[in-house]
């Protein structure tokens, strides 16, 4: 049954939008992708989020009042791999249908997942610092939050790049939560632990923006790369501050999630993943990037579809 809630005058179907967080921009871009294409659609999106970043029992919280509002359907972040599992058959026992966004549970049933090979972007993002460097280089990892889907994937991605290059040296992996101040914080440490620091491969943009605070709090400089391909990282890009970051394409995953939703609540059958590919962005595409999500282009189904690598 769809649910319905009134809007000048008339019924407006209701899809929730579930995010890990209120903090990190990337999800911004998921929400604004998503309320774009429900609109089209004839659907109007709610979107919650823990309000202390990535809170397990507050997601799934957040989860079971969605249910009770009874959406049409459900796009959902997950906050973890398992521990959401109760939550997620609690969507499934209540015939709603589910879209996952960029991490995907192991357990539960869902319509379709959108997301990206999270090792192949940190791999790849990664081998756009480490062949620039000097033998006996010393470089870190910022890995982010520990219960995150992405967090040991992007980690063994960097370190599949950093094996490539033995005459690099991994001198430490910190964690910086994927949010900015923790990373900040977790950089004064680093710096202070490592003065000839040459390289920091970071998990996400928002982490990359509380190292380069860190860095400009201690006057010192190094190389680093990071992941998501935010607003705010493009500018860091263009001011020669980031040497690149991975396009973890965030808006692309909220308009294909919710693409998705309606296909199936039409009765069209839709791709159970449809994985997105790596783009690095750089000093050489930028500018094709530098703008707001709401400016940037949307994907479109049928192409984005048939070019995603199908997976078991």
């Amino acid at each position: 049954m769809l649910s319905v809630c009134a809007r000048a005058g008339r019924a407006v179907r209701h899809v929730a939008f579930i995010a890990k967080n209120r903090t990190n921009p990337a999800y911004e871009g998921a929400l604004f992708g998503a309320r774009a294409v429900a609109a089209k659609h004839g659907y109007e999106i709610s979107h919650s989020a823990p309000h202390k970043p990535d809170d397990i029992e507050e997601q799934g919280s957040l989860i079971a009042r969605a249910i009770a509002e009874r959406p049409a359907a459900i796009l959902l972040i997950p906050a973890h791999e398992t521990k959401l599992t109760g939550a997620i058959r609690a969507i499934n026992q209540a015939g709603i249908p589910l879209v996952t966004l960029a991490g995907e549970a192991l357990e539960g049933e869902w319509v379709c997942h959108v997301g990206a090979d999270d090792v192949r972007l940190t791999c790849d993002v990664a081998l756009k610092v480490l062949p620039r460097l000097a033998p006996g280089a010393r470089v870190a990892i910022m890995d982010g939050h520990p219960d995150s889907i992405t967090t040991p994937k992007r980690h063994r991605g960097f370190l599949d790049a950093i094996e490539r290059f033995p005459e690099a040296r991994l001198v430490e992996s910190v964690t910086g939560y994927y949010q900015s101040a923790p990373a900040r914080e977790a950089a004064l440490g680093l710096l202070a632990r490592h003065p000839k620091l040459d390289a920091l491969l970071a998990a996400n943009d928002l982490m990359a923006m509380g190292v380069l605070q860190a860095l400009d709090e201690t006057g010192r400089d190094l190389l680093m790369v990071s992941v998501n391909g935010t607003p705010d990282a493009v500018a860091a890009i263009k001011q020669e501050r980031l040497l690149a970051s991975a396009a973890f394409d965030t808006l692309s995953f909220g308009c294909l999630g919710m693409e998705a939703a309606a296909r199936h609540l039409r009765g069209e059958a839709v791709p159970r993943r449809i994985e997105l590919p790596t783009d690095i962005i750089d000093e050489t595409n930028w500018t094709a990037w530098d703008r707001p999500y709401e400016a940037r282009a949307r994907p479109d189904w049928d192409s984005t579809v048939r070019a995603s690598r199908p997976r078991s």
